[in-house]
């Protein structure tokens, strides 16, 4: 269809592998058939590609407002930080509609391939990881803070630790590599690895990835009490619209209202009515179907 862009596909599929593409394409395809369309368009690559990237809708979930505001916040406070925070990767699109296991998601996309990651970016993932649950505490209060931040307290922590024990940058540990304390399960029993560290050296290893993570932590608590108006913009934005773009984000904060065109789906092809009989046959050279024989 002439208005499929496929500059804009490629931009917002990084690293995405040939199968993964191919995957893609089937994923709109397949939109585009059950609302009976001749072509598939933009919306329903767009579409495909927030099931591939962010898993499938959860429409059944039941959701009362009480969650849906605290999701819009928390998702507006990983937004907000990640504008704010320069080395961070651009935001590709925020949303508060439940997709695989999240209530809702602030996708970001690097404007193109990743082989390495610098120290600014790392700090940067780290205070927008943070963002969420800090939100949520200047908004609903110490008290009413949820278990919401699990995933993104579980990534900040790993992150932190590789920064520290892998890849050297930490500056009272210096560019060394650490061996973790971790286990291994070996048929159902806990098997300790050799610890190569000493415990000095694994207090100092625990007090820096604290320090990286809370330091994070205050980052993303600054920008969101200095700029707390717009936290409030994009969540309400939020929950009127459900899902908003990056441009759409960027397009609120400097006070523009969002307008949306609904597109027109295009008119749909009549089927044949169908039929409680099972059609059997062999294809004929015209295209039709012949009965089998008797």
């Amino acid at each position: 269809a002439p208005d499929v862009n496929a500059n804009v596909i490629a931009r917002g599929t990084p690293g995405f592998s040939g199968a993964d593409l191919a995957n893609l394409v089937n994923e709109a395809a397949l939109l585009a058939a059950r609302r009976n369309k001749r072509l598939v368009t933009m919306r329903e690559f767009e579409e495909a590609k927030d099931k591939v990237m962010m898993g499938a809708e959860r429409k059944s979930m039941a959701i009362t407002e009480e969650e849906k505001r605290k999701t819009a916040y928390h998702e507006a406070g990983h937004a907000l930080v990640a504008l704010h925070c320069p080395a961070s990767d651009p935001i590709h699109k925020a949303t508060i509609i439940p997709r695989g296991r999240a209530l809702g998601m602030v996708m970001r996309l690097p404007e193109r391939d990743q082989y390495s990651y610098a120290r600014d970016k790392m700090y940067a993932n780290l205070a927008v990881a943070m963002g969420g649950r800090v939100a949520e505490e200047i908004i609903l209060g110490y008290e009413k803070v949820t278990s919401g931040a699990s995933g993104d307290i579980q990534m900040a922590t790993g992150l932190a630790r590789s920064m520290v024990t892998k890849w050297g940058m930490s500056e009272k540990l210096g560019p060394l590599l650490y061996a973790q304390n971790e286990e291994e399960v070996f048929l159902g029993h806990s098997v300790a690895r050799t610890q190569n560290v000493s415990e000095a050296t694994a207090r100092i290893i625990d007090e820096e990835i604290k320090r990286l993570v809370e330091e994070a932590y205050e980052k993303a608590r600054k920008i969101l009490t200095d700029h707390l108006e717009d936290l409030h913009k994009i969540a309400q934005a939020l929950l009127e619209h459900e899902t908003l773009s990056g441009d759409e984000i960027q397009a609120l904060l400097r006070g523009e209202k969002i307008v949306r065109e609904i597109p027109p789906d295009e008119p749909q092809v009549p089927r044949p009515p169908a039929s409680s009989v099972p059609t059997t046959g062999r294809p004929r050279s015209d295209g039709g179907t012949e009965p089998l024989p008797a």
